[in-house]
């Protein structure tokens, strides 16, 4: 599907975006794989990884989802958008709300006005789980986010552009993951642990580049695509990283809560269900004959996709298998 196709990936120098990045030149030959980001010195060392050089079809713009006027030029002639760019830093959301407002919020509303002008093909956003009933500024901007996606699908009038949005868990060893932050402590012969009942979703850097791209293949418009995730309990996963560790219970910071959770009970009605993954319906029922070849079966009523009740839980052996990979 991207064989010949022009891609832009916003914040496409996080850690989602340089393994889009090489996984996307592994497997298809694109004519633009446009880098958006607003780090300088990060496209610079992205740079020597995949110069132009080698991949002709590398391209690194500065720019932020904020610059409405600078995303008009960066989208021009795009078939397809992955928007990766957030803030996502739990406790700096808190104490920063404007800005991570300006780019979560406002930065979404930027990319649905300037991908429908821009005649973008399609655009899959990525969302959290810690947008389902949010607790966190972050969460709630990543909602609303989602909502923004969702509902761009109504604003598109006679043109072709559709949106969908991916929700998944805490990625391994991506920035802000616990799992770096236990791994550079364990030399102190402790770990700080928030709560032990603490469980979370995970999901590697490659699984996560690999149910976007084929949510970008599947979307029809105004889906919102949940994986289904293994879990695991915070106090497994610092056995895994440190058994001979001690554990230092620190409590939990602003922001967090002890289970995490991508499907809410409000949204089980609209929930369809397949083998790998779910789909969370839109409200619109005007949208309902996008979706007349859907196969899945509606969940109960009573459904709920939280991290402490997944019944998929990953073993310490397995989480030590996973944590080789990095």
């Amino acid at each position: 599907m991207l064989n010949d196709k022009s891609i832009l990936i916003t914040g496409g120098t996080g850690s989602f975006g340089k393994k889009c990045v090489q996984i996307i030149l592994e497997r298809y030959k694109p004519k633009r794989l446009i880098v958006f980001s607003r780090d300088e010195l990060k496209q610079f060392e992205m740079a020597q990884e995949f110069p132009e050089s080698k991949h002709s079809c590398m391209r690194y713009l500065i720019g932020d989802v904020r610059d409405k006027e600078r995303m008009y030029r960066a989208f021009n002639g795009v078939d397809y958008v992955i928007h990766a760019a957030a803030l996502k830093q739990v406790p700096a959301a808190e104490y920063n709300p404007f800005e991570a407002v300006k780019t979560n919020v406002i930065g979404a509303q930027n990319v649905i006005n300037v991908a429908i002008d821009k005649g973008v093909k399609k655009v899959i956003a990525l969302s959290t789980d810690k947008a389902a009933n949010p607790v966190n500024l972050y969460g709630a901007t990543k909602l609303c986010s989602d909502k923004l996606f969702i509902a761009g699908n109504s604003y598109v009038g006679r043109n072709n552009t559709i949106f969908s949005v991916v929700r998944y868990g805490n990625v391994v060893g991506s920035r802000g993951s616990v799992i770096p932050f236990f791994l550079r402590f364990r030399s102190n012969g402790y770990l700080p642990v928030t709560d032990p009942r603490m469980t979370r979703f995970w999901i590697t850097l490659e699984q996560g580049v690999n149910v976007v791209l084929r949510c970008l293949e599947k979307m029809v418009g105004g889906e919102l695509f949940v994986p289904k995730l293994p879990s695991m309990n915070i106090m497994d996963l610092a056995n895994a990283i440190a058994p001979r560790c001690k554990i230092k219970v620190i409590g939990i910071r602003p922001g967090e809560r002890l289970h995490e959770m991508m499907i809410t009970k409000d949204d089980a009605r609209r929930t369809l269900e397949f083998k790998d993954y779910y789909i969370v319906q839109p409200e619109f029922h005007f949208w309902k004959k996008r979706y007349n070849g859907n196969t899945g079966k509606p969940v109960g009523e009573d459904f709920e996709y939280n991290s402490g009740t997944n019944p998929w839980q990953l073993s310490i052996e397995q989480m030590k298998e996973v944590l080789r990979t990095l």
